[in-house]
């Protein structure tokens, strides 16, 4: 495994070597994940078949086996090393599996290689997004796709109750897991700061979406779906590079 420091900046580190296992034999049939984040994510990627792929912080590889499925042939990377091994224990060795920090280069990815970057749920675990929106938009082909989900500005600002909307913040969160509550610290941003991050980085948003769950989810938990019907929990973009 190539050695990676990670940046100072990084935070969660220990919450995802805890939750390792818990994310590969638990999230999948989570609603959360299986009936509202996946859908929406998998409803922005168009077709993969023989397109290269970076899965930029690929958990526990469900998003990596999803598009090696597809056809495509993918980079996985992630900053816990056992998130890494959990993906490789998922898809073995038909991806390219690193550990890599997105606050740090992707330097082991050549210019103007990759056609498509999906990250899933990890944005908003770093603080600032010029890196890695830079990192993006050099290894994409010209007109080369971003997808990507974060948590929605709008539900962190209200559950955790902040007080200044336009401020990025550093929140504290716990998460009750099979192995008890786990605490997770993630930022939140306005919506205007993602989007000119997007966009300042040189893409051109082609859709945004604010996407409501499916049915399975109100089958499994009507409570939470019906809240979701009304507040969003996860913002979802689709971008292009120019």
């Amino acid at each position: 495994m190539r050695e990676v420091k990670l940046n100072k900046e990084s935070i969660s580190f220990d919450a995802y070597e805890t939750m390792a296992e818990y994310y590969f034999k638990d999230i999948d049939r989570k609603p959360f994940n299986a009936y509202y984040e996946r859908p929406a994510t998998t409803s922005l990627i168009q077709d993969v078949n023989g397109k290269k792929v970076l899965d930029a912080g690929c958990a526990a590889g469900w998003y990596t086996n999803w598009l090696l499925e597809r056809g495509a042939n993918v980079i996985a990377i992630d900053f816990s090393p056992k998130m890494i091994e959990m993906t490789r224990k998922r898809v073995g060795n038909r991806a390219e599996i690193l550990r890599a920090d997105l606050n740090e280069p992707l330097s082991f990815i050549d210019d103007e290689s990759i056609d498509l970057v999906v990250s899933s749920l990890t944005l908003h675990y770093l603080k600032s997004w010029d890196n890695c929106m830079s990192e993006f938009n050099r290894i994409l082909k010209k007109d080369g796709q971003l997808v990507f989900s974060v948590h929605h500005p709008f539900m962190d600002f209200t559950i955790f109750k902040k007080e200044n909307y336009f401020l990025t913040e550093l929140l504290d969160d716990e998460w009750n897991t099979p192995m008890g509550k786990v605490k997770v610290q993630f930022y939140r941003r306005p919506l205007s700061d993602i989007v000119s991050y997007v966009i300042d980085a040189g893409f051109l948003i082609e859709k945004l979406l604010e996407p409501m769950p499916i049915d399975q989810f109100r089958i499994e938990q009507p409570e939470i779906y019906d809240r979701l019907t009304k507040t969003p929990q996860f913002l979802f973009i689709r971008a292009k590079k120019l």
